[in-house]
């Protein structure tokens, strides 16, 4: 195929997303898996392999297929339509052959335990040793070791689980699209702020009628929990959000994700079983920090321990309140957001409408480059010119010392056939060519935070700030790496429960005085941040976090015992049930079905491993207090953390980095500490 007849096909820095279409996405994805193999299978004949006449042109090979498919993902995440979900799923079970395939191929397997037994493997650089003993683990959990029916059978099932896993996002993304409410009488929606209202109104607009629409996307539905003093909407609302894609609520079967979610348990199941696993929270943790699941689900409980009774004092004042201030004496779950947003104005006098005045996006983002500039020395421009792929998005460089090390496009508002969520995604990774020059990585950072309107810019919420922080750690430590082998550049190669370390560790610095004033700003007169409000801000940053942790320990042990005491005829539901029990302090109503549109473990990186936010934190608070203990804009701490941790990548196992970084094992004193937590906790 002519690369001049299909975008897909160019080598180009950046992808040509204005031109790319549907049917280019198959096309191009056979022709150049079909090549691949060819070419895969020309390599493993030569004799005595290396790393120059193997390794890198197989990198070369790889990168080409994943430079092609980067972008049909990410659009069919932010801009997707039936045509190009239709193209993006029918490649689906091809590109699933084909990482198997090179998973189980006994020439390339051979190849690279070659390289590994032969003196010229001592001479390779940290990073090459990294990939090769990586590659050689991967292909054990390919399936290299079964039986021609054995290695079948793990194709089948590796194809038929990236098909499940798109079936699930979809079903959730449908569900979110399909529900919606009009209202006429403003009345009806008494206690949204003017920024809700101003959705509203805006998303009605949009679609021809009058009064205000709401729908189920992030920003409107939180604002109606929050705000909305009518119960009943509240309560409409949050049974269409907690149903979504289930049996249950207003679109009952309609998107069910029920049976997707059974047959994945079962296949995940299978496939450990058949590489020699009792579970496959066992084969998750192959790839891990974590050495058990014993380990993971001790320190799971154990920050259950220490939180559950601060949890109990904080729903016990909670439901006083909602009795003595609001004569309520049945708290729901509909009611839990709305009631606490009136305890925190009246404990601490935050209004979080009036704060988030003070965060436009515009403003915010300014000041956090600012930070990323001052922290590791580099700069960030934006770029003219780049084809995007929605006008929401947005192009620019990282810059150290005046040349170019780095690009990332941003796509910040919520909208139709937009996934909801935030992430960030690989574009292009950091490798060196053939020619000896170095491919610079491209990120992808995505939020879904409230748009823009006629009558105020897209103003931020303090959790979408940190948020925004949050995604943009992950950036840093995929942009700012110095490692030119593609498997261990960046993100790749590091272990998942320790993938979060830099993104929570950015967090941090939201909270820090000697930032706040740079990232805050009234969007109308410009005035800083008042020194009283952000006193009363800092103040609360703690509100409730004994019931924030609670529900994130809930998640992460839910995920865990579904997969590591997988039993089919046990219903998820009871599971789920089973850990509230141990764990919640207010039970939700029968019909939540969280499960359903959990996309994290059912169509994400994170199945057997929602931990991972728990222990990265411990990572992440421990190195930021590194920063406490020395200033936290210290240079020297400053460029430490760039050299030990992010730009190592996955060079070092993420335990020998962090020793490295603070001179010992972590401690959980400082999340403890930063939580709210410390001192509290029970005995």
């Amino acid at each position: 195929m002519n690369p001049s007849d299909n975008p897909l096909l160019r080598d180009e820095v950046l992808p040509p997303f204005t031109a790319i279409r549907p049917e280019h996405v198959e096309p191009a994805m056979i022709a150049i898996i079909e090549e691949n193999l060819r070419a895969i299978d020309r390599l493993v004949t030569q004799p005595d392999p290396c790393w120059e006449s193997l390794v890198q042109p197989l990198h070369n090979l790889n990168d080409r297929l994943e430079k092609a498919w980067a972008p049909v993902s990410h659009m069919n995440a932010v801009v997707q339509n039936e045509a190009l979900r239709a193209a993006h799923d029918a490649c689906l079970p091809q590109l699933s052959a084909y990482h198997t395939r090179l998973g189980q191929h006994r020439g390339l397997y051979a190849a690279y335990r070659s390289i590994r037994d032969s003196n010229a493997y001592e001479a390779l650089s940290q990073a090459q040793k990294k990939t090769i003993d990586n590659a050689l683990r991967d292909f054990s959990l390919s399936g290299i070791g079964l039986d021609e029916p054995g290695q079948q059978r793990f194709a089948a099932i590796s194809s038929r689980l990236s098909e499940l896993a798109s079936q699930f996002a979809n079903h959730v993304l449908d569900a979110t699209r399909i529900w919606g409410k009009y209202v006429e009488d403003e009345s009806q929606l008494a206690g949204l702020p003017d920024t809700a209202l101003n959705l509203a109104r805006a998303q009605a607009e949009a679609k021809g009628q009058q009064g205000f629409l709401l729908t189920l996307d992030a920003p409107c539905y939180i604002a109606v929990m929050t705000y909305a003093d009518n119960r009943e909407l509240r309560r409409e609302m949050y049974e269409a959000y907690v149903t979504r894609a289930s049996e249950c609520g207003p679109q009952a079967g309609q998107f069910d994700n029920g049976a997707i979610i059974s047959e994945i348990l079962a296949l995940r199941h299978e496939l450990a079983r058949l590489l020699g696993f009792n579970s496959y929270a066992h084969y998750s943790l192959a790839t891990k920090m974590a050495e058990s699941p014993e380990q993971v689900t001790a320190f799971l409980h154990d920050l259950v321990r220490r939180s559950r009774p601060v949890a109990l004092e904080e729903l016990a004042t909670l439901k006083q309140f909602a009795q003595e201030q609001h004569g309520c004496d049945d708290l729901a779950s509909w009611d839990v957001a709305w009631f606490s947003e009136k305890l925190r104005e009246q404990s601490y006098a935050v209004d979080q409408e009036q704060l988030r005045q003070y965060f436009p996006l515009e403003k915010v983002l300014s000041g956090l480059f600012l930070l990323i500039e001052k922290l590791f020395a580099v700069r960030i421009a934006p770029e003219e010119g780049v084809a995007l792929w929605h006008p929401d998005a947005e192009a620019f460089t990282v810059s150290r010392n005046g040349a170019v090390i780095a690009r990332f496009f941003t796509d910040f508002y919520a909208r139709e056939n937009k996934r909801g969520g935030a992430w960030m995604g690989d574009c292009r990774v950091r490798r060196l060519l053939d020619d000896g020059s170095v491919q610079l990585p491209v990120a992808f950072l995505t939020c879904n935070f409230m748009a823009p309107n006629a009558q105020q810019p897209c103003l931020l919420t303090f959790d979408d700030v940190t948020t925004l922080f949050h995604e943009f750690g992950h950036g840093l430590h995929h942009m700012l790496t110095q490692v030119d082998c593609a498997p261990v550049s960046g993100i790749n190669g590091v272990e998942w429960d320790a993938v979060e370390l830099p993104s929570q560790f950015l967090e941090n610095w939201c909270w820090q005085p000697e930032v706040i004033p740079t990232i805050s700003a009234h969007y109308q007169s410009g005035e800083p941040l008042p020194a009283a409000m952000l006193a009363k801000m800092l103040a609360a940053r703690n509100f409730q976090s004994g019931l924030q942790m609670l529900r994130q320990l809930e998640f992460a042990l839910f995920d865990f015992l579904l997969h590591w005491q997988y039993d089919p005829a046990r219903p998820v539901q009871s599971v789920l049930d089973e850990v509230r029990e141990g764990v919640a302090v207010l039970m939700p109503p029968v019909f939540n079905r969280f499960q359903n549109s959990f996309s994290h473990i059912f169509a994400g990186g994170y199945a057997a491993g929602y931990y991972s936010y728990k222990w990265a934190e411990v990572l992440s608070a421990d190195a930021f207090a590194a920063f406490e203990e020395n200033g936290v804009l210290d240079d020297a701490t400053c460029a430490r953390f760039l050299g030990d941790i992010l730009e190592r990548g996955g060079t070092e196992d993420a335990m020998t980095l962090f020793r490295r970084f603070r001179g010992r094992e972590p401690a959980v004193d400082a999340l403890l500490r930063h939580s709210g937590l410390a001192g509290r906790e029970a005995a």
